[in-house]
């Protein structure tokens, strides 16, 4: 029964992963790509990875992907440009996409993950917690890796904001100037003595 479930959950989340790259409407594609990360995180169910399943979930399913769908509702993206040109790359896009099928085979085929070479997962005893062995393998084996790679995202973050925040060359209001404006700092009243056009001497 493990099994089937497994290729049921494995079959839909082809099919929401090709979706993703085919579809041609974005917010559509973010709903399929929010279907592939359920299907995976019931793939890591059925593996005893509750804590990944939960945290693929509740980070990206929760968050990330609700940021892209307003982001994208957002913008009002014209959907013109995007289906134009769809046909001239297609041969292009599916000779890409069955290399990478033939390397992944190559890879993750039978001969080298099949169950007579990678043994079947031991069944935990009662109490084993993720959360804990997770914890100690990164805070113990792979403590210098977490933290370079802690360190490397901290930096893309404040390149961000460095980014976002430079000076731009491009006019911008001040709000405040404009708040505190006085009807004599727009308006300038110059008075000036009448003068009588002089008729011409006939």
């Amino acid at each position: 029964m493990e099994q089937v479930i497994f290729y049921c959950f494995a079959a839909l989340l082809l099919f929401a992963s090709s979706m993703v790259i085919t579809v041609r409407n974005p917010v559509r594609a973010a709903l399929f790509l929010i279907l592939a990360f359920f299907t995976s995180a019931g793939i890591w169910l059925l593996l005893d990875a509750e804590f990944l399943a939960m945290t693929l979930v509740l980070v990206y399913v929760g968050a990330v992907m609700v940021l892209f769908l307003f982001v994208v509702m957002m913008l009002d993206i014209d959907l013109a440009p995007l289906q134009e040109g769809f046909t001239q790359y297609l041969p292009l896009g599916i000779f890409v996409a069955a290399l990478i099928t033939i390397e992944m085979i190559a890879v993750l085929g039978a001969s080298h993950f099949g169950l007579d070479i990678v043994a079947a997962p031991i069944a935990h005893p009662e109490g084993y917690s993720n959360t804990k062995e997770i914890g100690l393998l990164l805070y113990t084996i792979y403590v210098y890796p977490f933290e370079i790679a802690s360190v490397i995202l901290t930096v893309a973050i404040i390149a961000a904001i460095t980014l976002t925040l430079r000076e731009k060359k491009s006019k911008s209001q001040d709000i405040d100037k404009q708040i505190k404006v006085q009807a004599k700092d727009r308006v300038r009243i110059v008075k000036m003595e009448a003068v009588k056009k002089q008729e011409s001497e006939s």
